[in-house]
């Protein structure tokens, strides 16, 4: 039997139909992470996702446990109809082809109510009570810590500045550097852990009738909600405007009602910011260089728009900011 009649066989068992029940199978566009996906329809209009993971990478084998405690916490996700983790499969509902990144060139006033809807989403995920977390039934990968941090701005040098800008600072350079970062990183460590998606981005945030859904959450874990914040509103595919993105940052502000002033709250942001654009800029070297998928090399200008926008914002990272500037100069001139 084919992997594609096993899929067929696995919908039959899950929706209760007959062996001969008719269903047609279409392969879609892959989303990374080792999964193919798949919609299988049947009837006139009835439709379900079918996604077939590759276990060895271990943050697929959580997607489906994680998507029924979402369910249950009230944050918008597809629908998980079923999971056999022996085949690799889920089942999940279709909810369209429509993401919030293809109302990227919509009018600030349908766009602002899809943002400010999808904020609404992820606050209740960012409030859900750490002390209360069933960790016993649900995996998820490592929280924000020193060694990711770490992990993180190392991808961005040795990807992004080396492979991409040619830029390899100095000795006495690489120790401030990795001083400034590392001190970023402490001071994101001390912001109150939360649950996060991980790679809020735009094109992980499905719309349907006016409605938004996450979806690529198998990567939440504990962090700081600031780095999703960054994600979502500095996010290089969407390229939100500096305006747009303080609107939305302030209708967030209000939703949480937290102990902490506007001026504390924005630098949290923009220093979270900074650290989710290098991982995203080292993410698109690699992936474009190292990978062979040069689609993803065409993001890295507003990426590094985004990176030297939120590093000027704050006194914090003066080494950071010079060399956004040096690889501006760098890639302008084509070397």
């Amino acid at each position: 039997m084919s992997v594609h009649e096993e899929m067929i066989r696995f919908a039959r068992e899950v929706f209760e139909f007959s062996d001969d029940f008719p269903m047609k199978i279409i392969p879609l566009a892959g989303r990374g992470s080792d999964r193919d996906f798949f919609r299988l329809h049947w009837g006139y209009a009835d439709s379900v996702i079918l996604i077939h993971y590759d276990p060895k990478r271990i943050e697929n084998t959580y997607y489906g446990d994680i998507a029924v405690f979402l369910c249950d916490s009230r944050v918008s996700i597809p629908k998980l109809f079923g999971h056999d983790p022996d085949r690799c499969f889920l089942l999940m509902e279709d909810i369209g082809e429509r993401d919030l990144w293809s109302f990227k060139d919509a009018p600030w006033e349908i766009r602002r109510t899809l943002y400010q809807k999808t904020l609404v989403i992820v606050h209740n995920l960012h409030s859900f009570p750490a002390q209360v977390f069933p960790s016993g039934q649900i995996r998820l990968m490592e929280g924000f810590g020193p060694d990711l941090y770490r992990w993180e701005r190392d991808y961005f040098r040795e990807h992004f500045l080396r492979d991409v800008c040619g830029v390899k600072p100095g000795p006495s350079q690489e120790k401030g550097l990795e001083a400034e970062l590392s001190a970023l990183a402490e001071r994101l460590c001390g912001t109150v852990p939360c649950l996060v998606h991980r790679d809020l981005q735009s094109q992980n945030v499905m719309i349907r009738n006016g409605e938004p859904f996450l979806i690529d959450f198998q990567g939440m874990r504990f962090g700081s909600p600031f780095y999703d914040l960054g994600s979502l509103l500095c996010d290089p595919y969407a390229n939100l405007s500096e305006g747009e993105a303080k609107e939305l940052l302030a209708f967030y502000y209000v939703l949480v009602r937290r102990d902490l002033d506007w001026d504390a709250f924005q630098i949290h942001f923009w220093e979270a910011s900074a650290q989710r654009l290098m991982q995203a800029l080292g993410a698109f070297a690699f992936l474009g260089l190292t990978r062979g998928l040069k689609a993803f090399l065409g993001h890295i200008p507003a990426g590094l728009r985004n990176l030297h926008r939120a590093a000027s914002h704050v006194s914090s990272l003066p080494r950071l900011l010079e060399l956004t500037e040096v690889c501006q100069e760098k890639i302008a001139h084509g070397s």
